[in-house]
């Protein structure tokens, strides 16, 4: 164990911040599928940072002897997500408040290609690789598990602010409540919590497969169940 601070001015480290501002500033901006292209490029430059740090596979949780036991984390954390989502649309009380999301796609076809093209390859591929499998093994490489959760969960929490700000914008109702501070505050904070959640399933997996699994789920499954409340499959 080095340190303290020592994995934080590694050149790695930056870059890898600076190359996820650099995302976060630019995915927003185009469509799919240009911005597909340009997350799963981004998702393999960070593997490259990665690689020129020394970080092997199992560091970042992609090595194949763990993909195994990743991919059973993952299949029961998908169908533990999905249950959930169907009592919360059966629910009355709960349906308009969780699925009431007005950028819920109209087409079948355009909810395929978000559930199983757009969200696994920019959100989930990308996502996982860059907080928990790099910038979370850099960290790790270094110091202590909690330390590295920290800097992920809190990275991962900025990350969503300009989401938050188009959430804002979609949802009036919302936004007339609590403001848009508010919700930026919110989501930033609820994603921060998110991510120490995924960072235990990634280190006690030993895979990104199990966060990835609860990732896409909770994405995927949310989508289809809100297309399905508001009657579009």
């Amino acid at each position: 164990m080095t340190a303290p601070g020592s994995a934080l001015r590694r050149p790695q480290t930056w870059a890898t911040v600076i190359l996820l501002v650099a995302l976060a500033t630019l995915l927003p901006r185009i469509a799919s599928p240009t911005s597909v292209v340009i997350a799963v490029r981004g998702a393999a430059s960070l593997l490259i940072v990665a690689h020129s740090a020394g970080l092997s596979m199992s560091a970042l949780g992609i090595a194949r002897a763990d993909l195994g036991r990743g991919a059973r984390w993952a299949a029961v954390i998908i169908a533990i997500v999905s249950v959930g989502y169907v009592i919360l649309a059966l629910i009355p009380a709960t349906r308009s408040v969780v699925f009431g999301d007005n950028r819920v796609p109209t087409s079948t076809s355009a909810i395929l290609v978000q559930v199983f093209v757009v969200i696994p390859l920019q959100t989930v591929l990308l996502e996982e690789v860059a907080f928990r499998g790099v910038l979370w093994g850099l960290v790790r490489h270094h110091h202590r598990a909690l330390t590295a959760t920290i800097w992920s969960s809190l990275l991962f929490g900025l990350w969503h602010v300009l989401p938050a700000l188009g959430f804002a914008g979609a949802r009036t109702d919302v936004a007339g409540e609590v403001g848009t501070e508010g919700i930026v505050l919110g989501t930033v904070v609820l994603t921060m919590l998110a991510g120490v959640v995924l960072c235990e399933l990634r280190r006690r997996s030993g895979s990104l497969l199990a966060p990835m699994g609860l990732h896409w789920a909770t994405n995927a499954i949310g989508l289809l169940a809100a297309a399905a409340v508001a009657g579009h499959l």
